[in-house]
C-alpha cells in the first residue's frame, strides 16, 4: 500500500499526508522510494522544521550524502554540519548578505534551471530541502518533470540524442547566473564532468532528458551547433505545462529526484527578507 498522498501537478509531484519524517521507519523507506519513482517530487509538511540532525538522519535513509563541498573563496559556514548545504541568503553571522556580495551573487545563480551536483562525476540523486524561514513574497521552488519532457520529444530528436553526452561545469552556471569568475584554485577544485543527455531510471526504466544550466558544451559536435541544440532543448523543457511551482510554508520538506527533474529557485526581495532553506543531497552509490 502506498503512503497517503495527494497530487501536486497533473504529471508529477505528490504531497504526503499525515507523515512525519522524524518518525519514519527504515522499513517504510521503500514505499517512499516507490512514490518518488512515480512522482519524482514529494512535499512533506511539518508544523515545526526538522532540526539539522533530524534532516541528516532522514536523508541517510535515501542514500549516501554529499559532504563538505569544496570551499569557495570568501565563504565560511553558518551551519556546523558537513552534510547541510546552506541555501539561505544569510552570512556566517546570521545577517542578510549585502547586494554586491560575491557570495550572494553565487547563490542567485540557483535561479537558473539546474540539476543538483550534475557537475560531479558521481551524480546527485535525491535532494531534501527543508524550510526554516520563508519570505512573505516570492521564493517558490519550481520543478520540471524531465521524464515527460523526454517522452514528448519528437522521434527525430530522440534519435539525435542517442549516445550524446554533455559537459557539466559548476563555474559555467555561476557566471551565467551573474556570479563572479572563479579564482584559479576554485576552478581547479571543481573540474567538469561528462554525462549522457538521456538517462534511464534503473528501478523503473523510465528515460529522462538530463539538462542543467551547468552544461557548458555537447561533446562531439561544433560549439555553435551544441549551443543551438541546448537552446532548443531548454526552450522545449521549460514550457509552462511541465512546471510545478511549489509555494513554501515553514516546516515543509521537499524531496526531488535529480535524475528525473530540473529545478530552480524563483526571485524574492533578498535584501529585505530572510529565506532560510537547508538542503542535503544524496549521491549515486560507488558500487
Amino acid at each position: 500500500m502506498s503512503l497517503p498522498h495527494t497530487k501536486l501537478h497533473p504529471s508529477f509531484g505528490a504531497k504526503l499526508l499525515d507523515t512525519d519524517l522524524r518518525e519514519i521507519e527504515p522499513n517504510v523507506i521503500w514505499k517512499l522510494l516507490d512514490l518518488m519513482d512515480e512522482h519524482a517530487v514529494c512535499a512533506v509538511p511539518h508544523r515545526v522544521p526538522l532540526t539539522n540532525e533530524q534532516h541528516i538522519h532522514f536523508s541517510k535513509m535515501l542514500g549516501p550524502i554529499e559532504r563538505s563541498a569544496k570551499k569557495i573563496a570568501g565563504t565560511s559556514k553558518r551551519l556546523p554540519f558537513d552534510e547541510i548545504i546552506d541555501q539561505s541568503n544569510l552570512g556566517p553571522e546570521g545577517n542578510i548578505y549585502k547586494d554586491g556580495d560575491r557570495r550572494l551573487a553565487l547563490k542567485r545563480a540557483n535561479r537558473l534551471w539546474h540539476t543538483d551536483m550534475s557537475f560531479y562525476r558521481i551524480r546527485g540523486t535525491y535532494s531534501v530541502l527543508s524550510a526554516h524561514i520563508v519570505p512573505p513574497e516570492g521564493g517558490n521552488t519550481e520543478l520540471i518533470d524531465m521524464r515527460a519532457v523526454y517522452r514528448d520529444l519528437s522521434d527525430t530528436m530522440k534519435k539525435q540524442l542517442v549516445n550524446m553526452s554533455s559537459e557539466h561545469c559548476y563555474w559555467h552556471s555561476r557566471t551565467l547566473g551573474g556570479g563572479p569568475s572563479p579564482l584559479p584554485e576554485e576552478k581547479a577544485s571543481r573540474p567538469p564532468a561528462i554525462h549522457p543527455l538521456v538517462i534511464e531510471n534503473k528501478r523503473n526504466r523510465r528515460k529522462s532528458l538530463y539538462l542543467a544550466s551547468h552544461i557548458r558544451s555537447i561533446r562531439g559536435i561544433e560549439e555553435n551547433q551544441g549551443a543551438k541544440l541546448l537552446e532548443e532543448l531548454n526552450e522545449f523543457a521549460t514550457q509552462k505545462k511541465y512546471i510545478l511551482s511549489y509555494q513554501w510554508s515553514v516546516g515543509d520538506v521537499l524531496i526531488w529526484d535529480n535524475l528525473a527533474t530540473m529545478h530552480r529557485a524563483t526571485p524574492f526581495p533578498d535584501q529585505k527578507y530572510v529565506r532560510d532553506m537547508r538542503r542535503t543531497t544524496c549521491r549515486e552509490s560507488l558500487n
